[in-house]
């Protein structure tokens, strides 16, 4: 069959099965199944053969141990203490930095997101605090909803990453080095959210209430200790990982360990927290593996039709040089982004897009990170911004005015692409020194 037709109607499927409303593994295991069956003219039985086989694969995976076990490090904090003695701990450093308490909704989702590594937790688990919490204080309440909204998704970039976990085994990439390459432009994404907060107050000063608290050192020992179990916790994971201790799903293994005891030395661990954290973990976790799976067998389905190797030539016949290329698959994720989930689109494109920028020249470990980039962008582009939605049920606001809200920090998100592509070695430094060019 021509691979243009087989394309345009694949894309046809996904559209009206995905548009539809319906479940996202569901809608790509539809079109995977007619893909094969209609398009490659595959009997039944070997469909489902190929499905089974995948499914297997996928689920055998010892890499993809880790996703569970960090979603059950993020249930065990989100359901105790530990994240409101995350904003206490906070306070005191951050107020006498223009925007004060605002702050806080950066610098916790940033340690929060190197704990757990999902971006729906540490917006939830931040904003269940803040969000209220700020507005209470007389803080510039859109300020404190898309500062959150756009800083919550640095749960995908720093480590450890789901996402990079899953971008790590598709394109069979060390999983260590992609941790290592998020954590710089993540730090630049904090950073440029940060100076955004402090341009604002003293642009606008009424974003933030006037004056000072006047702490004491017995203030700030006492703001040490309450962010001592997230820093514990932080060091102990990435140093198992850093230091070659532990692989990532090892360290994964040690995160929740370490999670227990922390929860057993705040005498917070009882059954009932057990067993909520274990559900959310299940429904999170069943949710990821299902979307991998599904994806993995369209990606199957793309093989069969050669649309990878069709689009690689009819790309490569353009003669793009790298940086249009880059722009262009840029363009190709932000617009993907608006109606796909993250995880979904690492997956579903991987196999066109990895062969065509290596073929260019790019590093896979930096293209894991320009990806992961170009996801959480879409995490704050309605109507399926992860982010959006998680805010949205802490706030009681209409979806759009949210993400009126992320507006300016979906832009510092694109700057953040800018200076990734510009210096590349943003990216690549930290792991060729850990680990060797």
């Amino acid at each position: 069959m021509d691979p243009l037709f087989a394309g345009l109607a694949l894309i046809a499927m996904l559209v009206v099965t995905l548009g539809s409303g319906v479940w996202i593994f569901a809608g790509l295991l539809l079109v995977s199944f007619a893909g094969l069956h209609f398009l490659v003219g595959m009997p039944l039985t070997r469909v489902f053969s190929i499905a089974g086989s995948i499914t297997y694969r996928s689920a055998s995976t010892w890499e993809l141990a880790a996703v569970p076990l960090f979603i059950w490090v993020a249930e065990l904090i989100f359901r105790s203490t530990v994240s409101a003695r995350l904003f206490k701990g906070l306070a005191p450093f951050v107020d006498r930095i223009p925007g004060r308490l605002l702050h806080t909704n950066v610098l916790g989702c940033t340690l929060f997101a190197a704990v757990s590594g999902s971006s729906a937790a540490t917006t939830a688990t931040v904003g269940k605090i803040t969000s209220k919490e700020l507005v209470t204080r007389g803080y510039d309440e859109r300020l404190a909803v898309g500062s959150l909204a756009g800083a919550g998704s640095l749960g995908l970039l720093l480590p450890p990453s789901i996402a990079m976990i899953i971008y790590g085994i598709l394109a069979e990439v060390s999983v260590s080095r992609l941790f290592a390459a998020g954590v710089l432009p993540g730090l630049v994404v904090s950073g440029l959210y940060s100076a955004f907060i402090m341009l604002m107050a003293l642009i606008r000063p009424s974003v933030a209430p006037a004056g000072h608290q006047n702490f004491a050192l017995r203030d700030y020992a006492r703001a040490a200790l309450d962010l001592l179990p997230v820093v514990a916790l932080m060091g102990i994971v990435l140093g198992a990982i850093y230091s070659g201790i532990a692989t990532p799903s090892e360290a994964a293994a040690v995160g929740v360990l370490a999670a227990f005891v922390v929860l057993i030395l705040l005498g917070e661990l009882n059954w009932e927290l057990v067993r909520a954290s274990l559900l959310g973990t299940v429904k999170t976790s069943t949710m990821v593996c299902i979307i991998l799976i599904s994806a993995s067998l369209l990606s199957t389905t793309l093989g069969y039709l050669h649309l990878p190797q069709e689009l690689g030539a009819a790309i490569g016949a353009m003669n793009l040089d790298p940086l249009a290329l880059i722009m262009l698959l840029a363009l190709f994720y932000l617009l993907l982004g608006i109606f796909v989930d993250g995880v979904a689109i690492i997956v579903m494109t991987l196999p066109m897009t990895l062969p065509l920028v290596t073929a260019a020249g790019y590093d896979p470990v930096w293209f894991g990170v320009f990806l992961v980039l170009m996801v959480e962008i879409g995490l704050l582009t309605p109507p399926v911004g992860i982010n959006l939605f998680v805010l949205q049920g802490l706030t009681n606001w209409p979806l759009g005015r949210v993400a009126r809200a992320s507006v300016p920090f979906f832009l510092l998100f694109g700057l953040a692409v800018v200076i990734l592509v510009a210096f590349p070695q943003l990216a690549l430094w930290l792991p060729n020194l850990l680990y060797g060019a």
